[in-house]
């Protein structure tokens, strides 16, 4: 801001001391007083200066924070459509702000281009044709002894607890396995409760951005989880009504200490097509930790499987690195992938 000031003061200055012509219609340089001319100069920096620097402090709130991520996936698939080595990214922008001090609102950007790949098939990274863009925004807040999401890219399970303690190297087997809970809706609100001593329960709806929710025509998701959850275990059932057609979702957790993680995973549907979900993880071996495990392909009656085994180790604060290895059953060839996953977040 000297340098500024210093531009505004000189050409003042110099105007001061430019020659001038004295005649009956004009003011002489015995009018001018430099000193006074250079005060009111200075007067009138200081105060842009000042209302920069208020504009500088209160361009954001206080409360409003923002969190990076991205993952690039680099592998190939055996006897996939595509046996190619690709590269392939995807990226997240969270900012969220609190009003109150115990609500949320919060907005969530989304870039990347994994979504071409045999790799990204498996990985299920986010894939936006290179551009960012908006995936949700919601608000959360208290309602009485509860809490309320609602908004935009919210499921009616964005409360739920479950009980899931394995970390999932494929897409497949996130979430315990349970890909159905909550249901395809995006736009809606879900409820959260805790009743204390690790029992909790939630709920919600949700529905597309154009059809709407309770309406005809609409196609919305409906969800109930009831959850029990301690330091060491933990249980969760959910019910999902998915553009009618209805799931029964199970999740079981053992975390003992010092031992490695059990989790398992349940789901049946309407024509008595269920999947089956086991997996552990070893939480220290090395620098790093060990997640193996196997699940249904799909909700089906075939007893076709996926396994997978990758060991995750951070190079720092906010860098991993995920190398694994997995392979689908098929009715054809089994698909083998070898995997590499960079995690960045800052």
């Amino acid at each position: 801001m000297k340098l500024f000031k210093s531009l505004l003061v000189a050409p003042a200055t110099l105007g001061l001391l430019a020659p001038m012509s004295a005649t009956a219609n004009e003011v002489t340089i015995n009018d001018f007083n430099p000193a006074e001319e250079l005060a009111i100069t200075n007067s009138r920096v200081d105060g842009l200066e000042a209302r920069l620097n208020n504009f500088e402090a209160g361009s954001f709130s206080e409360t409003t924070s923002a969190s990076f991520g991205s993952t690039f996936y680099v592998g190939a698939v055996e006897n996939g459509d595509s046996e190619a080595t690709t590269f392939s990214y995807d990226f997240a922008l969270d900012l969220s702000t609190s009003f109150t001090g115990e609500d949320s609102f919060d907005v969530a950007l989304i870039g990347g281009n994994a979504d071409g790949t045999t790799v990204d098939s498996y990985m299920g990274g986010d894939g936006t044709g290179d551009a960012l863009v908006l995936d949700g925004v919601s608000y959360t807040f208290p309602l009485g002894s509860a809490m309320v999401i609602v908004g935009d890219g919210v499921g009616p399970d964005d409360m739920n607890t479950g009980a899931c303690a394995y970390s999932a190297f494929t897409d497949l087997l996130g979430d315990c396995g349970t890909a159905n809970v909550g249901g395809s809706g995006d736009s809606g609100f879900a409820v959260g409760y805790d009743f204390g001593n690790g029992f909790t329960m939630a709920g919600g709806a949700a529905g597309g951005q154009t059809e709407g929710l309770f309406t005809e025509e609409d196609a919305s998701s409906f969800a109930l989880e009831g959850a029990y959850t301690t330091d060491t275990f933990g249980i969760s059932v959910a019910y999902t009504d998915d553009e009618d057609v209805s799931y029964w979702s199970l999740q079981g957790a053992l975390t003992p200490d010092g031992f490695p993680s059990v989790s398992v995973g349940y789901e049946t549907d309407d024509d008595d097509a269920d999947s089956i979900f086991v997996g552990i993880t070893f939480e220290e071996v090395g620098p790093g930790s060990v997640s193996l495990g196997m699940a249904s392909i799909e909700l089906a009656e075939d007893d076709n499987y996926q396994y997978e085994l990758s060991y995750s180790y951070p190079l720092n604060d906010g860098m991993t690195i995920t190398p694994g290895v997995f392979i689908a059953e098929t009715d054809g060839d089994d698909e083998t992938g070898v995997v590499v996953t960079t995690s960045f977040s800052f």
